[in-house]
């Protein structure tokens, strides 16, 4: 790769005479983001989908239909003399046992033989330090770029992470501007010597530099989240269009359950409209942008749609087979034992989504201990999320992920007191229909009362600070961590979703966390404490 770097940097210098795109340049962006290891299919949780469902046409994605729908539309678009390039807005790695099976030697393997053209770093590249990331970067012959980092003091890294990028497609020069979230060093393991600059001054200067050398038509590839992706397009001049990833934010043309328009137009400082791209996540939506540019390389118009990888898109049969070769000795890892129990752990929904179960009080406990040291006092489960019990003796980690099935990740934020309470509300609003929202918790207690209406049942609510419970204070913020799904609107928790202040939305598995309590705190032992009670 570091070969590939030079030629592209000696590229960028002999642009200064380069001829500007012709008139009426037609460019085909088909794009993914935040795959984060959904090697195989996925159900409609967004988890490894098994083969009864795939087979019976109930599920998305995995890279054998990636392949499919990329293949497909770029051998069509070429054979009509159209231009096209294939990105990856990042995270590829970390969110299934393909991943903590192969630490991301399987996503570079598919992702060469799709052929991508380019794409940035996410911040979960480097879940495995530095060196984890090189030996992924080792493996492709595609640029790997991310603009506002400074790696020249890491050597595992510092030949082979790109900054911008110039693209020859087709004779038309095309140049690659990147940004990777800045608070990657909290939410992964970039290390000291990874340094992180703000994303807005970096992207003007490298746009600066490219429109400097002669290079038309900018791109923005991003790894930033689409509320930065819309301030970069109002602050930074110079850049086209943006394809980015990181809020898993699902855009669409048409679709009325979409986040947001496919794409999202912003004006930049000069008022001109920048088009915004994204494709949700997990594999299973294709992006695919056309934009349109005049002779000067400024962009026209852009149109275009996510598509949906469903069972009507037949996974391509090489990628397809290797990816059953290599889930082979993942059945092994799903038999790996991580602890014992000395008791069962009582995970019932009949239990779960109408009191304090033993299991809920795990899952609970084992999230607020996971992110503790970040400022963090309560932890809110629903318990609609919980699928199971375990049985006494040895924990598998099949256990695990039967209990825990959805590959929710952490998700951390603020929230007022107020909110919170009124979040217990919604969590306790539909026991009598046996609704998942029901709230298990660590770090605090609360009573409420089922006699009362739905809002009203609340009665106290406590967190424990520093080892002394005081009563929530409805003016004071606290410290929140749930799962994703809860944090991002599910089960009725708007306020996570409308009010959470700083949320991260992306941290480690939920399954990954409990499996490694159980480990920790061997032989486990269930038990509830009354932190939740029935007023009497």
């Amino acid at each position: 790769m570091t070969t590939r770097l030079c030629k592209v940097t000696a590229v960028l210098g002999a642009l200064a005479g380069a001829a500007p795109a012709a008139a009426e340049t037609v460019l085909h962006i088909l794009h993914i983001n935040d795959l984060h290891s959904r090697i195989q299919p996925i159900n409609r949780f967004d988890s490894t989908c098994t083969a009864e469902d795939d087979a019976a046409g109930a599920c998305f994605g995995g890279v054998a239909r990636v392949a499919t729908a990329i293949n497909q539309r770029r051998a069509a678009l070429t054979a009509a003399g159209q231009n096209v390039l294939v990105l990856d807005a990042g995270d590829q790695f970390q969110g299934s046992l393909m991943f903590t099976t192969y630490q991301g030697a399987a996503a570079a393997e598919f992702m060469e033989a799709i052929g991508f053209d380019a794409m940035v770093a996410g911040n979960h590249e480097w879940n495995n330090g530095p060196a984890g990331f090189a030996h992924f970067l080792d493996q492709v012959n595609f640029p790997v770029i991310a603009g506002n980092l400074d790696v020249s003091r890491e050597p595992a890294v510092a030949d082979l992470l790109g900054d911008t990028l110039v693209l020859d497609v087709n004779g038309i020069q095309v140049g690659l501007v990147s940004a990777l979230a800045t608070d990657t060093a909290e939410t992964s393991s970039p290390g000291p010597n990874v340094i992180f600059t703000d994303e807005i001054q970096s992207l003007q200067a490298d746009a600066d530099r490219l429109t400097e050398a002669g290079v038309d038509i900018i791109i923005a590839l991003t790894h930033v989240g689409l509320p930065d992706d819309i301030r970069i397009a109002q602050s930074v001049t110079g850049i086209d269009l943006i394809v980015g990833g990181h809020s898993h934010t699902y855009l669409s043309a048409d679709d009325p359950d979409r986040d947001g328009p496919y794409p999202t137009w912003v004006a930049n400082p000069r008022g001109r409209m920048v088009p915004i791209v994204q494709a949700y996540a997990y594999s299973k939506y294709l992006g695919h942008l056309e934009a349109v540019f005049d002779d000067d390389g400024y962009l026209l118009r852009a149109t275009g749609n996510t598509v949906l990888l469903d069972a009507s898109v037949t996974p391509d049969p090489q990628i397809a087979a290797r990816v059953a070769e290599l889930a082979g000795p993942i059945q092994a890892t799903m038999a790996h034992v991580v602890g014992q129990t000395a008791k069962a752990i009582q995970g019932d929904r009949a239990v779960c989504r109408v009191m304090e179960c033993p299991m809920g009080n795990l899952v609970a406990d084992a999230m607020l201990a996971r992110v503790r040291d970040q400022g963090i006092h309560i932890a809110i489960q629903n318990g609609g999320g919980l699928r199971a019990s375990i049985d006494t003796g040895d924990v598998t980690m099949a256990e695990v992920f039967t209990v825990l099935p959805f590959q929710n990740t952490l998700a951390t934020f603020q929230l007022t007191g107020a909110d919170i309470i009124a979040s217990l509300e919604n969590g306790v609003s539909q026991v009598e229909d046996g609704a998942g929202r029901f709230p298990q918790v660590s770090g605090m207690r609360y009573t409420w009362d089922p006699a009362q209406q739905p809002g009203s049942r609340i009665i106290a609510a406590h967190v424990n600070i520093d080892g002394t419970w005081q009563a929530i204070d409805p003016e004071t913020t606290y410290g929140v961590v749930s799962n994703n799904f809860m944090r991002r609107g599910g089960d009725g928790y708007a306020l996570f979703r409308d009010n959470g202040i700083d949320a991260y939305d992306f941290g480690p598995g939920l399954e990954q966390v409990v499996a490694e309590y159980i480990g920790e705190h061997s032989p486990y032992t269930p038990y509830t404490d009354g932190r939740i009670a029935e007023a009497r």
